[in-house]
């Protein structure tokens, strides 16, 4: 019985809803994209536009790359030349189920997520720490724990900001293993007759008759992407939903999807971009910038934990008004922290 009531339970969403300006002191926008450091899908709709400018059109054509490594042991990401190369801070965090973390020996904590039955270990190694260098006793024992106690072998995508004149490249560094350089789908797509929702950047709770709320335009925005029917006919078994009111026809509208393994600082320019969309009057009210985590990727934004047994989304969306007033909307699943 207790099965049952369990499969009917709906998984636990949080959806938190701010706005501000892009050019306040204290807008945050930046700060979270940043953080949000496993982004695998990046879409942005523009209203009334047919043909992507020039400029958004290069970056998006420059999302790349990112690389795919088969069967790469653990242990490489905590050389000191893998260190000295690629990181200039950060942490290696492991997710591992209960057997895999006794067996490695490495220190850690239980998931906030186990319940009662703790199955799942989290263990997080500072590799730019100064206690973790080459003689510590710290250095020495994870890495002969990754090497030799328990050798762990995964299959990686793995993507670099390339900030200067380093020489060194992913391809090169991992040449000895099996590795292929990928770019990110791109996907264009010029939508007729689009309904769309009203909007007022001042009222994020709509308001009656007048305007839409940040959770209505959040529920279109799915529907919108999925190339959903938006208007509810009779007929239509695959979809009842319709778009909220008040609405807005838009004789076109541009849809750009990008999917691969895109590093934050490539969504940072293109949300910079998408913001300039505004320096010359333009009949859309506003744009739309969507980005989407990995499922089972450790961590969400930050540090914070991310689990993925009960859906595993992690996301956020900017809405960009033509004053430069933005929505952002952060939504994580139930294994998962308040977004920050």
């Amino acid at each position: 019985m207790a099965t049952l009531r369990g499969l009917r339970e709906t998984p636990r969403h949080l959806l938190v809803c701010e706005k501000s300006n892009f050019g306040h002191d204290k807008s945050r926008h930046r700060h979270l994209v940043e953080t949000h450091y496993h982004n695998y899908r990046v879409s942005f709709l523009i209203p009334e536009c047919g043909v992507l400018s020039k400029e958004l059109n290069n970056l998006v054509m420059e999302a790349g790359p990112y690389y795919f490594v088969k069967n790469l042991p653990l242990h490489e990401f905590i050389t000191h030349e893998f260190i000295n190369t690629f990181v200039k801070k950060g942490k290696l965090i492991l997710s591992l189920d209960k057997d895999t973390y006794e067996e490695t020996g490495l220190q850690g904590h239980p998931s906030k997520y186990s319940g009662r039955n703790i199955m799942k270990f989290i263990v997080s190694i500072d590799l730019v720490d100064s206690s973790f260098n080459l003689d510590s006793k710290k250095y020495k024992r994870t890495s002969w724990s990754l090497k030799e106690k328990k050798p762990l072998k995964f299959d990686f995508l793995l993507a670099w900001h390339h900030t200067g004149a380093e020489d060194s490249s992913v391809m090169s560094y991992f040449s000895k293993y099996q590795i292929q350089e990928h770019q990110p789908k791109v996907a264009i797509s010029t939508v007729k007759d689009l309904q769309c929702p009203v909007l007022r950047s001042g009222e994020l709770g709509g308001e009656a008759e007048a305007s839409c709320s940040a959770q209505e335009l959040f529920d279109w925005l799915g529907a919108a992407f999925c190339n959903a029917d938006l208007n509810n006919e009779p007929n239509n078994f695959i979809s009842s939903y319709c778009c909220p009111q008040p609405s807005m026809v838009v004789a076109k509208a541009c849809l750009c999807t990008i999917t691969g393994f895109i590093l934050p600082e490539k969504i940072c320019v293109l949300l910079e971009q998408l913001c300039h969309y505004f320096d010359e009057p333009k009949l859309a009210p506003w744009v739309t910038l969507s980005v989407q985590g990995f499922a089972d990727s450790p961590v969400s934004w930050r540090e914070q934990e991310h689990g993925f047994r009960k859906g595993g989304e992690h996301l956020y969306n900017f809405v960009i008004f033509n004053n430069l007033d933005y929505w952002l909307q952060m939504a994580v699943g139930a294994n998962d922290d308040c977004p920050p």
